[in-house]
């Protein structure tokens, strides 16, 4: 293994001394990016690189990325090529480049797999490390209001948030401000939340709707603009603080956008949904690349704003947590969280930086415009990478940033600062981490991916393609409504459909659904057996105690079991939706004979009730290793997700135990290191002063017998004797130097052993691996008999239309 293969730490690159590459690798602790980060440098500076690097290392430690990406750039996660061969780069390479370099395609595809290979041996990695990189995360590119991409349907649907986001009202009211806001940003209408009419009456009717659970397409919120459902908004008539007419206009501007050759769009693709571009389906992270660069000012700010808002509602309702859970990471922030301006994204932002450390949700913004940055909101990032810098000016608004954010090691020395960021040169950054003790300066590594600048239209279709299952169809449920059930699947034509209803025999209920087409659409009701219950599920071992409303649809045949449960499907409808009467003019289809017998409904009821008691248990799931049990409502892939980010933080609690002990035991030996070199230099000035003594003394006496008397006087003797036992001394004082060295070094030998010890123990760990990798078993409870109530085993008439191609399709709701 690598020696950066490191549990929980991203390799970044080397650090640098004397402009000359060192040995030591720069490791930066995933845990560390929840208190943000943000990447500032000049074009050029080797700032996409970096942001890159650091994409793939949270994917390879299965943590799920987010990546708004208003230029282009951050597509190239999508080209990993483990086998490094020509031929996979050649689909990407610039022919103008390759024509530039005096190289044909193909000879310039070559080139940069040789690069790319060498530059990546060079930083120690391989092949293999960009196959476990494609192994470990689902990738993608969205591509919200085009198909060049997924697309992300944006405004197919304003769908209510979910029951926990509704009971926080703090947390429900910025999601209706945000939408709100997003959608006239869109219309370019005044979007302030105080003073504009539009923002209140958009809110108030987004509120209306939400609290009682129902969502709004663009189509129904336009109908709502001209005839709210309110008669007040605060103490005041809606038609005082905004008139008919005016409303009027306003539905005109809302429905010239639904009108728009492009509108369509936007309504198409999988919803736009945090959970859905953070996982799979089956729980596997994503690195989901949600591109922008085709898009307008207006509908990036839209786009962006209802992006943000969507990741706060679910970010709170996550549970807390101390390890990294997530990224947002946004290539180019330049007007969206601007020093003075307040566009609808700033507000978010900010919210994201103060509060989204408690979540684990770690925010990485980008940016080569220093100038137009909120420093303010950026003193709450723990984290500065900054490369080359284009001015100056430049340089000083950046300075000013860092002295806001600390220097986690001690006072900010802003001259110091200076010369580094003056010194950088390009894939050079200055990392300041307010968890480190001081700033480093790094080269960044070799990218992964292949940097092929700006992904054009065709390529992120082609790259699309060949996702294999294409991700609409692979991971999230699609936009709008859903398919139809196979209770309302296409119906032959019946000759006699226009008749009124059979006549029924006492005993025998008919309810029908509620039709959706405009008053006067030709309806013809095809018949089903509807059954309804109410079933709760209590299980004091799994601590489970919550119940669950059934309405399903059967098809009558005419055979010896009339129903087939275990064929029923689900409708989209509460039992009091159901009316008692038709929809007037519609006809009727033939009804199976079993339906006419009233004894029959009795025996379909009973066996109901087995059915639902037997097969219609409530599934949970477990994991042994962490102990934890899935709650009710919880799908495997969201529990998957949760027990991965206990064990993440388990992980990191332990590796963060092995550190402290280990800091504890290095700060020891790093203070008797000190002393041991404190005694080396005593020993030294000693030795050196005892030397020159003796010298000096033996010197004298000497000179003095030679220039005296000939034959050494009894005086001359001594001082002889003296010197020579001076030199006996010299030679003990070396003695002791030598000791304090032989210690000294024993020390640093100790350090270098608990280095390797904590790296040992650290890879002893067990490796976490991705959500989809957890080992999980299935519990099943079942309602008791006794806990199941039906409440209804009727005759339901679903209504139907007949569609231009001659074919009839259904008419009740299907969301």
């Amino acid at each position: 293994m690598q020696d950066y293969e490191k549990l929980g730490a991203f390799y970044l690159g080397r650090t640098l001394a004397d402009d000359e590459q060192a040995a030591a690798t720069v490791l930066y602790d995933s845990a560390d990016l929840t208190t943000h980060a943000v990447i500032i440098g000049m074009t050029g500076s080797g700032k996409t690189g970096l942001g890159v690097s650091l994409i793939e290392e949270a994917a390879l430690d299965s943590v799920p990325v987010i990546a708004i990406d208003p230029k282009g750039d951050l597509g190239n996660l999508m080209l990993s090529f483990p086998d490094l061969a020509a031929a996979d780069f050649e689909p990407w390479v610039d022919a103008r480049v390759a024509a530039g370099q005096g190289m044909s395609p193909t000879d310039y595809a070559r080139d940069q797999a040789q690069r790319w290979q060498a530059g990546l041996a060079e930083w120690g990695q391989d092949g293999e490390r960009i196959r476990r990189l494609r192994q470990a995360a689902a990738f993608g590119i969205f591509t919200p209001g085009s198909r060049a991409g997924t697309p992300l349907s944006v405004l197919g649907s304003f769908e209510a948030p979910p029951a926990m986001l509704r009971g926080d009202r703090e947390a429900f009211a910025d999601r209706i401000q945000a939408t709100a806001t997003s959608i006239l940003t869109l219309l370019g209408v005044d979007a302030d939340p105080i003073t504009s009419r539009a923002h209140v009456l958009i809110a108030n009717l987004l509120q209306h709707h939400w609290e009682a659970g129902r969502s709004l397409d663009l189509a129904g919120l336009i109908a709502a603009v001209q005839n709210p459902p309110m008669r007040r908004i605060g103490v005041m008539d809606v038609d005082a603080i905004y008139p008919q007419a005016d409303r009027f206009a306003l539905a005109m501007q809302m429905n010239n956008l639904l009108a728009s050759p492009g509108f369509a769009a936007w309504t198409e693709g999988v919803p736009l949904s945090a959970q859905g571009l953070l996982y799979t389906a089956t729980g596997k992270p994503r690195v989901s690349i949600v591109s922008i660069a085709h898009l307008s000012d207006s509908q990036r700010m839209f786009f962006v704003t209802l992006l943000l808002s969507e990741l706060i509602a679910w970010m709170r309702t996550q549970p807390g947590t101390g390890s990294l859970r997530a990224i947002l990471y946004m290539d180019e922030l330049f007007g969206y969280m601007p020093p003075t301006a307040n566009p609808p994204s700033k507000a978010l932002f900010l919210t994201l930086l103060k509060q989204a450390r408690a979540f684990g949700l770690g925010v990485v913004l980008s940016t080569q415009n220093p100038m137009d940055l909120d420093y303010k909101g950026l003193s709450n990032t723990g984290t500065w990478f900054i490369g080359r810098l284009q001015t100056e000016r430049d340089q000083a608004r950046v300075l000013d940033g860092l002295a806001g954010a600390g220097d986690g090691g001690g006072p900010f020395d802003r001259q110091r600062m200076s010369r580094v960021l003056s010194g950088l040169g390009k894939r050079t950054f200055l990392l300041h981490n307010v968890h480190e003790s001081q700033p480093v300066v790094f080269a960044s590594r070799w990218a992964m991916s292949y940097l092929a600048g700006p992904l054009t239209r065709e390529q992120i279709q082609r790259l699309t393609a060949a996702l294999s299952p294409p991700l609409s169809t692979e991971t999230l449920r699609p936009a709008g409504p859903s398919a139809a059930p196979a209770s309302g699947r296409a119906h032959p034509d019946v000759a006699d459909a226009g008749r009124g209803p059979p006549v029924l025999a006492p005993g025998i209920d008919a309810l029908y659904a509620p039709a959706s087409s405009v008053s006067g659409t030709a309806l013809i009701y095809y018949p089903r057996i509807v059954g309804a219950a109410q079933v709760f599920y209590i299980n004091k071992t799994f601590k489970v105690d919550t119940q669950r409303t059934f309405l399903l649809g059967v098809e009558i045949d005419d055979g010896p079991l009339a129903l087939d449960w275990p064929q029923a499907e689900p409708l989209a409808m509460t039992l009091a939706d159901l009316a008692a009467r038709p929809c007037p003019g519609a006809g009727f289809a033939d009804l199976a004979a079993p339906a006419h017998d009233p004894a029959n409904y009795r025996h379909w009821a009973s066996a109901f009730k087995t059915w639902l008691r037997q097969s219609c248990g409530l599934t949970l799931y477990r994991s042994r290793d962490y102990r934890l049990t899935s709650s009710a409502d919880e799908s495997e892939a969201e529990f998957r997700v949760r027990v991965h980010q206990v064990a993440r933080q388990a992980r990191d609690q332990a590796v963060g135990k092995l550190r402290d002990r280990y800091d504890r035991q290095l700060a020891d030996l790093q203070t008797r290191l000190a002393a041991a070199e404190a005694e080396i230099a005593a020993e030294t000035a000693q030795t050196n002063q005892k030397t020159v003594e003796s010298v000096v003394s033996i010197g004298s006496a000497l000179l003095g017998a030679f220039l005296g008397r000939k034959a050494v006087s009894a005086t001359n003797a001594r001082r002889i004797g003296t010197a020579a036992r001076g030199v006996g001394a010299i030679a003990q004082q070396r003695r002791d130097l030598a000791e304090a060295r032989a210690d000294a070094a024993d020390i640093r030998a100790r350090i270098e052993a608990a280095g390797q010890d904590f790296d040992a123990e650290v890879a002893a760990l067990a490796p976490l691996p991705g959500p989809e990798g957890l080992a999980l078993e299935t519990v099943i409870v079942r309602a008791k008999s006794s806990d199941i109530t039906v409440q209804a085993v009727a005759l339901l008439w679903l209504p139907h239309v007949r569609a231009p191609d001659g074919r009839m399709r259904p008419d009740w709701p299907q969301t």
